[in-house]
């Protein structure tokens, strides 16, 4: 029997049987397609940090007090720790070479009023620098200068979440708000910049004077950050070096002895993120590789059901002279059009599915041709593979009994 007859022949009989075809179909559709869409997502997301890590400056050095980790893009501390002071960022400005700014920062969440409106948002005592370090812009009205830090005036600059959140529709700037029980006078407003690379809303933030904030609203003496610009990408090793020289030399830690303090730079988040979103990847493709395996189950389950519904058929064909390859070749033919099917369909769906998501999200469309090829060569394998097993049971039928079996 040639090649197209075989073809068109297992053809109509997966159409005459239409709900058993479609039963097979499912499951190798569903997990090609929870291939595609998973790695397509992994892939977007990845690309998405990247893009706003580079946003913030891909020579950017945060220093941390304490020891801390990286889980998930955030910071996580086992306990608060005063080891930094403004003094060595200070320090960090005067004696290092290679970077441009150094902002200290400390950050706390606190009750914010205006009017009759009130809101609860991450309130961040540091100095001008932090808009250079961190790439800000102003939407409206202005930053608050050196001056105005030195001499603990009660100024703010809002995010774009702020003004939603207690502003509504009028004008911030000129306005006094209530930051905890202190009056604060609004004199910018930064442009919106979205969620960062750890889900944290950047545009959810109040900045104020370091001087003001540690004086007259925390009423700390120490810091939790200081954020540095490097000259360039090529500097980041000799300035974290130099950074953390400075530093050990400050708080007189003896050769030995653990920092006090942790220097991340962007390249840390970023790995961090990556294998975050690599272990997310890994875990869902092995959930689909599993739909792919019960996709093809359900092949060698239909395949079986095919048989058995065929035996009369099969002994009619042998006894007009059909060999056993003949009938080995059928039934393979049948699998294999169901597994190129299924995949066809499968990674349609897929790839149209992981449009609308990407656009839907705002994640990075990334398609990968690896995952396609892989999953379809999966798909194809797990046909021959689970069809090989009833063709041959059909292909070793006895003639005579399957022309006796009712």
């Amino acid at each position: 029997m040639n090649v197209t007859k075989n073809i068109i022949i297992s053809h109509k009989i997966l159409i005459a049987h239409k709900s058993r075809t479609i039963l097979s179909l499912s499951g190798i559709i569903i997990g090609i397609c929870s291939v595609i869409i998973m790695v397509a997502i992994g892939k977007g997301t990845e690309e998405k940090i990247i893009r706003e890590i580079t946003k913030m400056g891909s020579n950017l050095l945060t220093v941390n007090a304490g020891q801390v980790k990286i889980i998930a893009g955030r910071v996580r501390r086992a306990k608060t720790v005063t080891t930094l002071e403004l003094k060595d960022a200070e320090s960090i400005i005067a004696r290092s070479s290679n970077i441009n700014y150094a902002a200290p920062a400390q950050r706390k969440k606190l009750q914010v009023k205006y009017s009759n409106l009130n809101a609860k948002t991450s309130i961040v005592g540091t100095t001008p620098d932090i808009v250079k370090v961190h790439n800000y812009s102003l939407k409206e009205g202005r930053f608050f200068d050196e001056d105005e830090n030195k001499g603990l005036r009660r100024v703010a600059v809002i995010g774009q979440t702020v003004v939603e959140n207690i502003f509504e529709r009028e004008n911030p700037i000129g306005e006094q708000i209530r930051i905890g029980k202190v009056p604060f006078e609004v004199i910018g407003v930064l442009s919106p910049k979205g969620l960062d690379v750890s889900g944290t809303d950047q545009d959810d933030q109040i900045f104020i004077p370091i001087k003001t904030a540690l004086r007259r609203l925390f009423n700390l003496t120490y810091i939790n950050a200081i954020y540095v610009q490097a000259k360039d990408s090529k500097s980041m090793g000799i300035a974290e070096s130099e950074i953390r020289n400075i530093l050990r030399e400050r708080h007189r830690i003896k050769p030995g002895k653990s920092d006090d303090f942790t220097v991340q730079n962007q390249a840390t988040v970023l790995e961090a993120q990556k294998e975050s979103s690599k272990s997310f990847t890994f875990l869902i493709v092995s959930i689909a590789t599993i739909a792919l395996l019960v996709g093809g189950i359900g092949i060698l389950a239909v395949m079986l059901i095919s048989i058995r519904e065929r035996i009369k058929e099969i002994g009619i064909r042998r006894a007009v002279g059909a060999k056993r390859k003949d009938i080995l070749i059928q039934f393979l033919t049948e699998a294999l059009i169901l597994s190129i099917a299924g995949g066809v369909i499968g990674l349609i769906t897929g790839i149209s599915l992981s449009i609308i998501i990407a656009i839907v999200t705002d994640i990075p469309l990334i398609i990968s041709v690896n995952a396609i090829g892989i999953s379809f060569l999966f798909t194809l394998i797990s046909g021959i593979f689970f069809g090989v097993y009833p063709a041959g049971k059909a292909a070793l039928l006895d003639p005579i009994k399957a022309l006796q079996f009712e």
